[in-house]
């Protein structure tokens, strides 16, 4: 399989996710540079953490006018595969291929920690693999509320869109485990289709035994398992 990561001056997460990709699971990996305009036949597009340029005006709303995110569009708009972690996720809502907006955390601080989220649907690509009731994935965020208007809200819960809440280590849903601000506790979600996917934590960042943590690898795990034969 052939993973596309989009690198835009700023990024500073993309090679920890070639990294696993590539050393870790095998995959074949490509770096697309924010001014590339074609993704070279990738099968699955994901944009990394950062700062993308710099985080100006609000985070994502820049990169989304990068060349390579024409395609990206497109490519999403087609059928084709694509996540976002972190600034990644902020490029997809404000590029309009996730729902919803992230905005400044409540504590307006950069918060850089281990949460447990908990995986609120097995219906899609990325996570079909999890059965524990909290995993823990690391966090570096300052602008991770996740935010929508009440319809949309309906409608995520509605189409079981929501991928991943922030949770105790128990798997118990409170305010106390809510790091940012965030609506429900959301820290992913997905699109309407299933195949455009949005999360504020760092699953690349728990998925090396080095690090004592691999609750990440499920993630890649569950691409792998429905896409490979």
């Amino acid at each position: 399989m052939k993973f596309g990561v989009v690198v835009f001056p700023g990024s500073n997460c993309d090679m920890d996710m070639v990294y696993v990709l590539e050393t870790i699971m095998k995959q074949e990996v490509v770096k697309l540079w924010h001014k590339d305009t074609n993704l070279q036949e990738c099968d699955f597009i994901i944009l990394p953490g950062g700062f993308s340029f710099g985080d100006y005006l609000r985070s994502g709303a820049i990169a989304k006018f990068s060349p390579i995110m024409t395609e990206v569009i497109g490519f999403a708009n087609s059928g084709g595969y694509v996540m976002g972690v972190c600034n990644g996720f902020q490029i997809l809502t404000e590029s309009g291929l996730l729902p919803g907006a992230l905005l400044h955390n409540d504590s307006h601080k950069f918060i850089c920690k281990n949460t447990y989220l908990k995986a609120e649907t097995k219906n899609t690509l990325v996570t079909n693999q999890y059965t524990k009731k909290a995993i823990k994935i690391p966090i570096a965020h300052g602008e991770g509320k996740y935010f929508a208007d009440e319809e949309t809200m309906k409608s995520l819960i509605q189409n079981d869109q929501i991928l991943f809440k922030y949770c105790d280590e128990h798997g118990h849903i409170t305010n106390e485990a809510n790091p940012n601000g965030s609506l429900l506790n959301i820290a992913g979600v997905c699109n309407v289709n299933r195949n455009v996917f949005g999360m504020m934590p760092h699953p690349e960042r728990s998925a090396d035994k080095e690090l004592n943590n691999q609750d990440g690898l499920t993630l890649f795990k569950s691409i792998l398992t429905v896409i490979l034969p």
